[in-house]
C-alpha cells in the first residue's frame, strides 16, 4: 500500500494534543474492508481526532477489502516525533499439516 501524505489540518490538531504516532490498520479478505485508527498516547480529547482520521482515510486510501476470503491487512503509521511513516501488511494463508492414512474401518450396526 502506498503511504499518502497527511492532511495538515490533522497534523496540526495531533501535534496540539501531544500525539507521538497514528497508525491506520486496515483489514480485508470477504469483499468488505475495515479500519481500526490508533493514537498514541491516546487522551480523552482524542475521540473527535480519531473521528476526523478515519473519515479522511477512507478518503485517501479507498480500502476496498475485496479478496478470496482469507484475512489480509495492511497498517500504516505515522510517526509524528519522527517525521517518518511506515508502511506494512500482513495475511493469513491456509497450512496443510501431516496427513494420515487408514482403511476405512466399519460398525456392525
Amino acid at each position: 500500500m502506498t503511504i499518502q501524505p497527511i492532511s495538515k489540518v490533522i497534523y496540526d490538531k495531533a501535534k496540539l494534543l501531544d500525539v507521538e504516532t497514528i497508525t491506520l490498520q486496515f483489514t480485508g479478505g470477504n469483499d468488505e474492508g475495515a479500519l481500526q485508527v490508533n493514537i498514541d498516547p491516546y487522551n480523552s480529547n482524542s475521540d473527535s481526532l480519531e473521528n476526523e482520521i478515519e473519515n479522511w482515510a477512507w478518503e485517501v486510501y479507498q480500502y476496498s477489502g475485496a479478496g478470496d476470503g482469507d484475512d489480509y491487512g495492511d497498517d500504516i503509521t505515522y510517526d509524528l516525533k519522527e517525521g517518518t511513516a511506515t508502511s506494512s501488511n500482513w495475511y493469513t494463508s491456509r497450512y496443510d499439516g501431516q496427513s494420515t492414512e487408514k482403511d476405512i474401518e466399519i460398525t456392525p450396526e
